[in-house]
């Protein structure tokens, strides 16, 4: 009496692998695809195995030349990276397969084809964003700069220049010429400076420039400048320095004297020159 088979239930994977395309017919000549194991199992690697040739598409066992898209499962960019690199299996010269998520698999054999690969199908590192380059050869001298109205890197050169007014206001003039010669080689610059490097072989980068702008680069705001804005000593400066005809020494005396607004300088006029008194009389 001869054994009885199994029957296979309707509705399950392997009714679905025995209905569908004979595994001799390959649909996709152009797609080689390798199912790696190291996350997916052995067990699982077999199932979706079947599960692709009957469907039509073309599955490598062994990773070769030949294969064309490397499916993973659970697998990270670096470490599909890395499994790539410990295979070692492809010739010199010869192109690497495209290293995919599973879910690039369960869409195409959802809709009985490959899917045209997205971004979020892609397991490969995205390569490091190439600086633009910055010439090492920059003039010494500011007239030999363009110095154009508008330019590349707006928010780096306000903060030094912020540090250069304050250095000002307080007759440091070492620190006002270094900020402001840093500030000026910044407007010249031909593109936006992404990374210190850019800086190297530039003039009038010392220290605590240099500094200032690694902190802009990587937090988009600086400490040190944020305060100095902030500072009540650096408003009102900046406030009695725009009136015509006053000075650093003038606007720092009258700092001194407890003054912060230009309505306590109207109230006052007989501490206003003529030219000082047109200043306060025509401002907000």
């Amino acid at each position: 009496m001869l054994p009885k088979r199994r029957r296979v239930r309707a509705g399950s994977p392997h009714s679905a692998v025995a209905s569908s395309t004979p595994p001799s017919v390959v649909r996709f000549p152009d797609v080689a695809i390798y199912l790696a194991e190291p996350r997916m199992g052995r067990s699982r690697r077999a199932f979706l195995t079947r599960l692709a040739r009957s469907k039509g598409f073309r599955v490598l066992d062994a990773y070769s030349s030949k294969v064309t898209h490397v499916v993973m499962e659970g697998t990270s960019a670096k470490e599909a990276i890395c499994w790539q690199k410990n295979m070692d299996a492809l010739p010199t010269g010869c192109p690497q397969p495209a290293l995919l998520d599973i879910s690039w698999f369960t869409e195409s054999m959802a809709a009985g084809q490959p899917v045209p690969e997205e971004g979020r199908h892609h397991l490969e590192v995205a390569e490091p964003r190439k600086e633009p380059p910055v010439s090492a050869s920059m003039p010494a001298y500011a007239c030999q700069r363009p110095s154009p109205l508008t330019h590349h890197n707006t928010l780096l050169s306000e903060a030094l220049e912020t540090l250069a007014e304050a250095a000002g206001f307080e007759a440091n003039e070492g620190r006002l010429l270094s900020f402001s010669r840093a500030a000026s080689v910044l407007k010249s610059l031909p593109c936006p400076v992404a990374s210190l490097s850019q800086l190297h072989g530039l003039p009038y980068f010392g220290e605590h420039s240099t500094r200032v702008i690694q902190e802009l680069l990587e937090h988009g705001t600086c400490e040190e400048v944020k305060q100095v804005r902030c500072s009540e000593r650096y408003q009102t400066m900046k406030l009695f320095t725009q009136v015509f005809g006053v000075g650093v020494k003038t606007a720092n005396r009258w700092y001194q004297e407890g003054l912060r607004t230009l309505d306590e300088l109207r109230e006052q006029p007989q501490r206003l020159t003529q030219q000082q008194k047109a200043g306060p009389e025509h401002s907000s």
